[in-house]
Parts: structure tokens; C-alpha cells; sequence
């Protein structure tokens, strides 16, 4: 009855589905790399604007963090509106 579960070798099993796994990664990675070296210019262009994007987030970043920083130095208010500060009372 569970002669149809157990009918083969477990660590066979695990070692054919590893080799498998990394049989087709190398493949992968093979592939990848060739289409790499044949479409270069594409891959620099791509790394190009994905540094060029994250250029212009930091740069935007930076002018709100100075903006901010202008804003809150003209106003050095210790007011801030919808705070309220609750203090407890020792009961001693």
C-alpha cells in the first residue's frame, strides 16, 4: 500500500532535482551573458538611464530637503498646531 510512495532513493531524488536546478540556471546565465556581449550598446544605454533617473531623484530630494529646511528656519515657532502635551499628575 505505500510501496507507491517510497519507490525510489529520497537522496537520489533530491540530488537529480539539484543537478536539474542548477543544469538550467548555468544555461541561464550562459544565455544571459551572450546576449549581454551581442546587445552591449542596449545594456549601457539601459544602466544609463536607470543611473541618470536616480540622479535626477536625488537631486529632487536634496531640493526638498533644503526647501524644508528654509521653511522651517523662517518659522522657529515652538507653536504646533493639534499637540497637545498631557502630563501625569503623581498622586502621592
Amino acid at each position: 500500500m505505500f510501496r507507491m510512495f517510497f519507490q525510489g532513493n529520497p537522496v537520489r531524488e533530491a540530488t537529480r532535482g539539484i543537478a536539474k536546478g542548477a543544469f538550467f540556471m548555468g544555461l541561464f546565465l550562459i544565455g544571459f551573458g551572450m546576449l549581454v556581449f551581442i546587445l552591449r550598446d542596449l545594456f549601457a544605454f539601459l544602466a544609463a538611464a536607470i543611473f541618470f533617473m536616480a540622479g535626477f531623484s536625488a537631486l529632487g530630494y536634496a531640493v526638498r530637503l533644503f526647501l524644508m529646511q528654509r521653511k522651517m528656519k523662517n518659522t522657529d515657532e515652538g507653536y504646533r498646531q493639534n499637540v497637545q502635551i498631557h502630563y501625569e499628575e503623581d498622586n502621592c
